[in-house]
């Protein structure tokens, strides 16, 4: 390893923001260890050092930092999932637990080793239920966070570590960096199995249905959602991890979509006709959005790529990953 080269700490490099945040990194010119407690499932890690870990262990979290002293901590690990794994209510204290205690040990190791740039991924499930209950949602500014009432037990975990962060930023002058994610999606990511987010849902059911058939959407498919694809994400990441603002900052897109229409979006990319079967499922809030202001003003920034580029490019993969299965 050179010794002119930043190093980086990517926590949760097995997932899809963390395995493009590897390559995003290398490709600036850093060397990069991933930790995970598993391996990327679609790509092999582009980190130059990729450890199998658990994080919820904390002599895990005291062996990845022991031999290296870090520029800069990426902490993207979580229990997560689409909405068929956080609204049923099933993993409530599992995803907590194991979020939670991620949080407090690699706070802690990034205090006591003295890594002072870090940045933690939060989401938007930590605003307020009550601001989300119609399909036309103006966006949703960072400061609608309080009163806080998330309609997660996902959310709340994500609100806590918010405010552990800035407590250790605080306490211990230790320079946090806090991102709400807005949906984000792209290629290899999850797209089967019950964990996958709406765009990879969508791509995948009409990718397996044959022309005429008919795809099944909890719901009435008229609640709405922004995605960002992931490229516009690491841009966001990397701007605010270079500037002196700590966040909390949305990171999303504001381009509001119902979910019928995003099925019907994958439809066309496909060239498919293809029918819609409402079923009773989980749906989350009603309608959610990015206010994109404050990341304007204090970054210069908001993104650009549309949601239907994206899309092009996420279908693509995900009928190839159908073909492959089939």
């Amino acid at each position: 390893m050179e010794d002119n080269h930043k190093k980086a700490l990517v926590c949760g490099a097995g997932g899809f923001i963390g395995g493009h945040l590897c390559q995003r990194l290398k490709d600036e010119g850093y060397w990069v260890r991933g930790v995970d407690i598993k391996e990327h499932e679609y790509r092999k890690s582009a980190a130059d050092d990729f450890v199998l870990g658990d994080l919820r262990d904390q002599r895990v979290c005291k062996k990845i930092v022991s031999d290296i002293q870090f520029d800069e901590l990426y902490q993207l690990a979580a229990d997560m999932g689409g909405a068929g794994y956080i609204f049923t209510g099933e993993h409530d204290a599992v995803v907590m637990h194991n979020s939670a205690t991620i949080n407090l040990n690699m706070a802690e190791e990034a205090n006591r080793t003295g890594i002072k740039n870090i940045f933690y991924s939060s989401s938007a499930c930590i605003y307020p239920e009550a601001i989300q209950l119609e399909c036309d949602n103006p966006g949703l500014k960072e400061s609608d966070a309080y009163p806080a009432g998330p309609d997660s037990e996902y959310g709340w975990e994500k609100l806590f570590s918010e405010r552990m962060y800035l407590a250790y930023h605080r306490n211990f002058g230790m320079e946090v960096h806090i991102a709400r994610f807005h949906n984000i999606f792209g290629p290899y990511g999850t797209w089967d199995g019950g964990r996958e987010k709406a765009p990879a849902a969508m791509c995948r059911k009409v990718a397996e249905t044959p022309e005429g058939g008919e795809i099944e959407i909890w719901g009435d498919g008229e609640q709405t959602r922004t995605f960002l694809y992931i490229d516009e994400c690491l841009n966001g990441i990397r701007r605010l991890m270079e500037s002196d603002f700590l966040g909390p900052v949305n990171i999303g897109s504001d381009e509001l979509i119902s979910i019928n229409n995003l099925a019907r979006m994958a439809m066309s990319i496909a060239g498919k006709n293809l029918s819609i079967k409402h079923i009773s499922g989980p749906l989350g809030v009603r309608g959610r959005s990015s206010d994109n202001t404050l990341i304007e003003e204090k970054l210069g920034w908001r993104p650009a790529t549309k949601l239907l580029d994206g899309m092009r490019v996420t279908y693509k993969w995900i009928a190839e990953q159908v073909k492959k299965r089939a």
